[in-house]
């Protein structure tokens, strides 16, 4: 037997042609988190993740602009990083 980690689809969801995941959290309106997995490419098996931005998704404009947001906060997270 194996035991797997397994976060479900309706909380985290990887986007696609990024490295970001989406955290949905429901509480009246629906809230995305874009987050980052820091210590492995799989998410449900990282210990280390990111928080990068976080909006209410109104339209796919709005999801454009957080994710377009949260790649620049984690390029300069990681060039921080470096130094």
């Amino acid at each position: 037997m194996e035991e797997f980690k397994v976060v479900h689809s309706n909380f985290v969801k990887k986007l696609q042609n990024s490295k970001l995941y989406e955290l949905r959290i429901k509480a009246g309106n629906e809230y995305r988190v874009l987050i980052f997995a820091i210590d492995h490419l799989n998410f449900s098996e990282c210990t280390k993740a990111v928080c990068l931005n976080g909006f209410i998704k109104k339209t796919n404009k709005d999801y454009l602009k957080g994710i377009k947001e949260a790649e620049r906060i984690l390029e300069e997270y990681l060039k921080n990083k470096e130094l």
